[in-house]
């Protein structure tokens, strides 16, 4: 087997320098989404999220974005999660996007915030009816007895609630207003371009950061 610290790959698809970088950092990472997609990229909205507890404890997991608005980028869970515990305890967090295939990475950081209940209700309602009885259904990151249980579950909540189940108050949106967006892109011979932006008195500045 190669070692795995032989293993490595050059960048050399892309390149970022000034001239092509948006002053605007949302244009800028809407550029770079639609090109993902456009490149048929494996889950374009995918984005790691990392939270940290009240005792300093930092948890990652992946979650789906589900828009970027003026406000900052949005998903939607379970606030009984843990993730959604950690937010409770330290609304700081920490989102970023890997697309391999394009060689690239952008990380956002800032306050996380509770959307409202209609923004809520509003997805919820857009969403296929098995996967409103799932969140229904789901007790999000606490021990179940087994897989059967879930399911028994499921098939009594669809008895009940049909095509029509409601939104859970424990379910619902978060938004994180960044503060700080980085984008990276590989290079060769591992001299990567990086950019980041930070919010100062509302306005954004930006500088590139050494590999």
């Amino acid at each position: 087997m190669m070692s795995l610290s032989d293993y490595r790959n050059e960048y050399t698809r892309f390149t970022l320098d000034e001239s092509g970088l948006d002053p605007n950092p949302r244009v800028q990472f809407h550029h770079w989404l639609k090109e993902a997609m456009d490149d048929n990229a494996v889950e374009p909205t995918a984005m790691t999220l990392s939270t940290v507890n009240a005792a300093g404890q930092p948890t990652s997991r992946i979650v789906l974005l589900k828009g970027y608005e003026d406000d900052g980028l949005r998903f939607f869970t379970n606030f009984d999660s843990r993730k959604g515990q950690e937010l409770a305890q330290n609304n700081r967090a920490c989102l970023m996007f890997f697309w391999p295939t394009l060689h690239r990475q952008v990380r956002f950081e800032g306050s996380v915030q509770k959307l409202s209940a209609d923004i809520a209700d509003e997805y919820f309602h857009s969403r296929p009816v098995e996967s409103r009885i799932s969140a229904i259904a789901s007790p999000q990151s606490h021990p179940v007895r087994n897989r059967a249980e879930l399911e028994q579950r499921v098939q009594e909540l669809e008895k009940e609630f049909g095509d029509q189940p409601p939104r859970p108050e424990n379910w619902g949106g978060y938004v994180l207003v960044p503060d700080y967006i980085e984008f990276w892109q590989g290079r060769a011979c591992r001299l990567h371009d990086r950019f980041a932006f930070n919010l100062t008195d509302s306005a954004w500045t930006v500088s590139r950061l050494a590999p």
